[in-house]
């Protein structure tokens, strides 16, 4: 099974609210993950995107960034999220996409290296939310993972 659909099965069984979202799973190559969720299913009073979805989609992103990047290592383990900061910089009025990039190489090793010596691991993330061209939301997360086997 590709890594795009095993990714999205495990969301929508380990984590329900992601079936209730519409979260997708759109993309992960070298340039990094994306995630997607329409807005009809994330609305808010005003009519526009849910701030917790937009928290969730971000932080999903970062999450399985981590989950692809072990499976590409071949390590199990178990991934939490450490720390977050979220910047809400326009209101999100249409279906929208949570981007992470993938980390650059330099950051990948010492990632796998500290996994590797230590059995845990901490991997900063950037992960963004565009309106058509402009920067809707950005998210910052340190992510940990510690080896189960």
């Amino acid at each position: 099974m590709d890594l795009v659909k095993e990714l999205e099965q495990r969301f929508h069984r380990d984590i329900v609210l992601t079936q209730h979202m519409g979260l997708a799973v759109e993309t992960y190559n070298e340039n990094g993950l994306t995630l997607s969720a329409p807005l009809e299913k994330n609305l808010n009073h005003k009519q526009t995107a849910f701030g917790g979805s937009l928290n969730c989609l971000v932080t999903l992103a970062g999450w399985g960034m981590v989950y692809v990047l072990l499976r590409e290592m071949d390590i199990d383990a178990h991934i939490i999220i450490q720390e977050s900061k979220i910047s809400y910089l326009k209101p999100v009025t249409e279906d929208f996409q949570a981007i992470c990039p993938k980390p650059d190489d330099a950051m990948l090793h010492k990632f796998k290296k500290m996994l590797q010596k230590k059995r845990l691991g901490r991997i900063p993330l950037h992960c963004v939310i565009y309106e058509e061209d402009t920067l809707a939301v950005e998210f910052r997360g340190s992510y940990v993972a510690t080896v189960t086997t």
